[in-house]
């Protein structure tokens, strides 16, 4: 099945245009993390508590934060956690090492105070250590470089050094515009979310093969057309097969994101903005980086002479 036959579409004429589009994404995201402080890492990096807690009767975000205030705990993360079928549950995080060496009693006894004519029950209670938070966040970000190393070095075999370069500057495209994202809107960096990051780097590396594979057989085939020529012709025909792969898994994505439960959504919303922009870095980002390394290495040439 073909939704784009015999296309001659100019991908390439409009690449600058679409760069400096990425860089202000990536830029705006950088920005925001500055003034966040960072990225905004969830209790499995940083440390703390988390108590999920299931009311009989619905119970609203503002009372629960009241009576933590109460206790002290005014800057603790109240939100909903719903299930496909069910109430929404509430989520009480708590970040700080003092937070943990509190009493997780003291809090339920307090909310039951709170609430005497509506019973809750606790269904879930996590506690991690900052020092393991901080291990975990360490782990982490070593397990992400070291998958685009060893992608580097694969694409490197299987191609010229330019290709997994420019494959790689891809990647990194790919995760500085999820993560800022991700920033922008607020949104905690989980282990599930490093999870969903790795995932995207594997399917946006695997969409940028398909592309360089046919590069390189159209470069053979075609000695008397330039770069920029042959890349466009290269992107046109895999079109196809890129925008049925990457549509088929959009629309499992937007199944767990609309039906999945806030616990998965996060995890689906990182796949979503992943596999979007993995598929457009295929085109224009590790592309673009090979016609520009050609035409700057011309130009040296030519002064040369």
């Amino acid at each position: 099945m073909e939704f784009f036959k015999n296309t001659h579409y100019d991908f390439q004429g409009i690449r600058r245009k679409c760069m400096t589009v990425s860089a202000l994404l990536i830029l705006a995201g950088i920005i925001s993390m500055i003034l966040r402080g960072g990225p905004n890492w969830s209790i499995d990096f940083t440390g703390g508590i988390s108590i999920q807690l299931r009311f009989e009767k619905p119970v609203s975000e503002g009372e629960v934060r009241t009576v933590m205030s109460r206790m002290g705990y005014g800057d603790c993360e109240i939100k909903r956690v719903s299930e496909l079928g069910g109430e929404p549950d509430i989520m009480i995080l708590l970040k700080s090492e003092a937070e943990i060496a509190g009493s997780v009693a003291k809090i339920q006894s307090a909310i039951q105070q709170a609430f005497p004519n509506n019973p809750f029950e606790v269904r879930q209670v996590e506690t991690i250590g900052p020092k393991m938070g901080s291990e975990l966040r360490g782990k982490a970000i070593w397990a992400s470089f070291l998958a685009m190393l060893g992608i580097l070095i694969y694409v490197s075999m299987r191609f010229e050094f330019l290709f997994s370069l420019a494959g790689v500057l891809a990647l990194f495209h790919d995760v500085l515009i999820t993560v800022g994202i991700f920033s922008i809107l607020n949104k905690e960096i989980s282990l599930t979310i490093v999870a969903a990051i790795l995932t995207l780097v594997g399917f946006s590396i695997n969409d940028t093969i398909v592309v360089y594979d046919r590069i390189r057989e159209n470069l053979k085939k075609m000695r008397t057309k330039g770069l920029e020529e042959i890349i466009n012709i290269s992107i046109n025909e895999t079109i196809s097969r890129t925008v049925i792969t990457s549509l088929t898994v959009w629309l499992v994505l937007w199944v767990l994101f609309i039906f999945g439960g806030s616990v998965i959504r996060d995890f689906a919303l990182a796949l979503l903005i992943g596999v979007f922009t993995g598929t457009y870095s295929s085109i224009y980002i590790a592309a673009p980086i090979l016609i520009e390394w050609k035409a700057r290495a011309d130009r040296l040439q030519k002064r040369k002479k």
